[in-house]
């Protein structure tokens, strides 16, 4: 994947993650960072489960992204101190 799709994937699943997690989203640039990190993530815990990462970009991608977007965000929450609400 390019570094746009990359960026791309990023926002969209940084934005989701972060509505799912608190309902609010953390800023444009954290959201991307943390966006194109749970993609990562998401990769590497589909991977231990046998099932393929991030693939492009696509719905099935997007998903995978989501996912470890969550899971950052989640673990974003407990060592910043902050809830989520």
């Amino acid at each position: 994947m390019s570094i746009i799709s990359w960026i791309i994937l990023g926002v969209i699943a940084g934005f989701l993650g972060s509505k799912i997690v608190n309902k609010s989203g953390q800023g444009i640039l954290l959201d991307i960072v943390l966006g194109i990190v749970g993609a990562i993530v998401g990769g590497v815990i589909f991977s231990a489960f046998g099932a393929s990462g991030v693939t492009g970009l696509n719905i099935y991608s997007l998903i995978v992204a989501v996912i470890g977007a969550v899971v950052v965000l989640w673990a974003y929450h407990q060592f910043s101190g902050r809830r989520a609400l």
